[in-house]
This record gives C-alpha cells, structure tokens and sequence, in this order.
C-alpha cells in the first residue's frame, strides 16, 4: 500500500511540476539554496518531481517493481512500514548528500527525481534475492548480483565522462545505501546474505 501512495503522490505532483515551474524550483533539489537558505526539504521533495513523462515512468515502473516485494518483504520479516519507508527516503537524502558538499557553492545546479531513492529499494531487493532475474537494458534477463556489479560500474563511468544530465552520483550512492539497509536492520542478515554463494 506505501508504495501505491508514494507513486500516486509523485505522479500527481510531477504533472503538477510539468506545468507549473515556480513550483518546481521551490521543491528541486538545489544544494546553494539548500545550504543557504536552510531549506532542508529539498533533500526529499526532490524525489517527488520529474523532468519529463520518460524520467517519471522509468522510475516509477522501476519502483513498483521491486517496492511492492521489498514492501512486502519488510512486514514479513518484521520491520514493519516505518523500515520501508526508511529504505526509500533515506535513499533519497543519502544519494543527495554528495551533490549537498560538493555544488553547495553553485547556484546554478538543480537535480531533481527518486533516482536514489529507488536504486536503495532496487538493490535492497538484490540483497535479498541476489540470483532473481533482473532484466539488463529492460531485455536480458540476468542475475540480481551480477546486475548490480555492472549497474554499479556503470554510474562511477557515466559519473566520471558526465554530460548526460542523469545524476549518476544519486543512482550509485543510492544503491549502496539500499544494499547496507537491511544490515542496518539486521546484521545477522550478512549470513543469510552469505549463505546464497554457499558462504
């Protein structure tokens, strides 16, 4: 259900966004006016905008993708929503902490979407089914793990060369939170984790 809310509320409020810019500049992440303006939020409302019909739907197909089990997983185990919602918000305002430090002084940078947020809950979902299938450029089907690895080399590649206006920083930082989350949980979940490679 959390995750059903969390879609419905993005969705409302990037088609809001498309339309309305004096809304979108209050809720971008902008890490001057963050730091400047003690405008703390922004670290989180980001995630709730898109810039375009293609940014949204990837994000959020991707997000009910993987939320939905992660969700359901989460209250199997006991952790409850408040964990999940950890998982999903706290990906977002880690994968933001980078870009806070390093264009606090640039008045100009603007990053907006739930990347990070769900990359955490993606990975999270390989933490705990790290052999399920995960279609690699939305056509091979291959390993969680292994999609992982690639999907992490990737972002440090694309972060590096830069130029594509896709906040790379946010997709990796984001996924490594996912990927610590559930031992931050649980850290006898290594074991379990372990135990999937016969470790």
């Amino acid at each position: 259900m959390i995750t059903y809310i969390i879609i419905g509320i993005t969705v409302v409020l990037s088609f809001i966004c498309f339309g309305n810019r004096e809304l979108f500049m209050k809720l971008a992440f902008i890490p001057y006016r963050t730091v400047k303006n003690h405008e703390w939020y922004r670290l989180v409302t980001h995630g709730f905008i898109h810039a375009d019909m293609t940014h949204l739907l990837v994000n959020m197909f991707t997000f009910w993708s993987f939320g939905v089990y992660m969700e359901q997983t989460f209250k199997y185990m006991g952790f409850g929503n408040g964990a999940y919602l950890a998982l999903y918000f706290g990906g977002m305002i880690i994968a933001s902490v980078y870009d806070l430090i390093k264009h606090r002084n640039d008045p100009y940078y603007i990053s907006i979407g739930a990347s990070g947020a769900v990359s955490a809950v993606l990975f999270s979902s390989i933490f705990f089914d790290p052999w399920g299938k995960i279609l690699f450029f939305a056509v091979l089907p291959i390993p969680g793990i292994l999609f992982g690895v690639l999907y992490l080399i990737y972002c440090q590649y694309m972060a590096r060369k830069a130029g594509d206006n896709i906040n790379h920083n946010a997709h990796f930082y984001g996924a490594v939170y996912g990927f610590i989350f559930p031992m931050l949980l649980e850290p006898s979940l290594l074991d379990m984790f372990l135990s999937h490679f016969g470790l």
